[in-house]
């Protein structure tokens, strides 16, 4: 049944003839009358009946627009109730994030969210082999994603994506190398160097296939690890340089330095990936505005502290 004919009903129960009602919704007499057709079509059974010159509701026709009534009520408040999320928004995001992202990200919107009473953040993070973002957003609200450029599966299977930030990559060098004196490292300069690689297809491994292709010659790759801690303490002990990325790179006391590269294509983006529906959620746009609060303040620490 349509809510709209039920409402004219619920009219006509209130206001006692199909005249009142058609000045009330601002129509005419014969197209109440025929909305109210097509309603008692619908319900199977005669809701109105003549009384002297006028209409009055049957049994069925004062049940029916009592339901009417009650439906109503649930709009209004369904109504209300989105305002009042739009305002202040309210419920559970589950969050789903990569550790370099968790690190940069988390500690300023989790602080952020003790004023957004009511808004809950649950946590997962994740670190796959070569994590597929895009199947994560089938059990969580929001993912934090890395990637070159927007995979086109990500468009494919209509997912929303909100950009969060984009994050150089820097070569990690240990205290003492000859590089460090260089404030913007080239290609070649890289060339007869031992590497700390990262698993094949990670967005390391892939600035690494660039540097080779650039150069002619394919980089000395003597260890392949996924955790970047570990990639820092090797290059501090000369174990061989590195990628990785500029904003949660500790180089600082730790035997480490880092150094732009120039003439190579060394980024990525960092974003949330949402299935459509969950994003229109006023509770899932707040999270990802948190996120992208402290992405931004993120971006400017580091250009205020300066390039390393």
């Amino acid at each position: 049944m349509d809510v709209r004919r039920l409402e004219l009903l619920r009219e006509l129960a209130d206001r006692g003839s199909i005249t009142a009602v058609a000045r009330a919704t601002q129509r005419t007499a014969s197209a109440v009358s025929q909305q109210l057709k097509v309603l008692e079509a619908e319900a199977g059974v005669p809701l109105t009946e003549r009384h002297g010159r006028g209409l009055v509701l049957t049994g069925a026709g004062l049940a029916l627009a009592e339901t009417a009534r009650e439906i109503a009520v649930a709009i209004e408040s369904a109504e209300a109730l989105w305002h009042e999320f739009k305002q202040s928004p309210r419920g559970s995001v589950s969050v789903s994030v990569f550790p370099t992202a968790g690190q940069m990200l988390l500690p300023g919107a989790l602080r952020a969210l003790a004023d957004e009473p009511g808004l809950e953040i649950v946590l997962t993070d994740h670190d796959l082999p070569l994590p597929d973002f895009a199947q994560l957003t089938a059990d969580h609200d929001l993912v934090v994603a890395d990637s070159q450029g927007i995979p086109a599966h990500w468009n494919e299977r209509g997912l929303r994506c909100v950009p969060l930030m984009t994050e150089p990559f820097d070569v990690a060098l240990p205290v003492g190398h000859p590089l460090v004196e260089k404030t913007v490292v080239l290609g070649a300069d890289l060339v007869d160097e031992d590497w700390i690689g990262a698993p094949v297809g990670y967005p390391y491994d892939r600035v690494l296939e660039r540097l080779g292709a650039t150069v002619g010659r394919e980089p000395r790759i003597v260890q392949r690890i996924m955790d970047n801690i570990i990639v820092e303490r090797l290059v501090a002990a000369g174990v061989g340089i590195a990628i990785l990325p500029r904003f949660t790179t500790r180089s600082h006391g730790n035997g480490i330095v880092t150094r732009p590269i120039s003439g190579l294509p060394a980024e990525r983006q960092i974003s949330a990936l949402m299935r459509a529906d969950r994003a229109e959620r006023p509770s899932v746009r707040r999270v990802v505005e948190l996120l992208q609060h402290e992405a931004e303040r993120v971006v400017q620490g580091y250009r205020t502290v300066g390039e390393r």
